[in-house]
């Protein structure tokens, strides 16, 4: 096993809103993946075949958003935590878990809660000199 997570979704009651946030947070540009009883926005990565993908979705009593069940999932946020944490509150989340170091190897994580009512987190490694 390569990797442990090979795929990740993330609920919304709102696909616009929260398609706005995910962008707005991480200077990205999700792309759209609309089937019959699922709406998508994938969050791109290098190479589909090879790389950890997710997506924000809206399925009507499919999901449902919380800020405190279920898995906790994080993104990634190199080069610095931080940087993606200045921008959340303006784009309407809240922050639950200031920057914090996990270890001087491992990095730094923070936790956050998103426009949809989820929580989520964040992680970054410093650059090794």
């Amino acid at each position: 096993m390569q990797n442990a997570i090979s795929w990740f979704e993330i609920p919304s009651n709102d696909l616009d809103r929260a398609t706005l946030f995910y962008e707005t947070i991480f200077g990205l540009k999700l792309f759209p993946m609309d089937m019959p009883q699922l709406q998508m926005r994938l969050f791109p990565i290098d190479d589909p075949m090879t790389g950890i993908g997710g997506a924000i979705v809206y399925a009507e009593g499919f999901y449902q958003p919380s800020s405190t069940d279920g898995p906790l999932i994080y993104l990634n946020a190199n080069p610095d935590v931080q940087l993606v944490l200045d921008r959340i509150e303006a784009a309407g989340g809240k922050i639950v878990v200031p920057k914090t170091q996990i270890t001087p190897e491992y990095g730094y994580m923070a936790v956050f809660i998103d426009t949809e009512g989820n929580r989520i987190a964040l992680h970054s490694v410093p650059e090794k000199a």
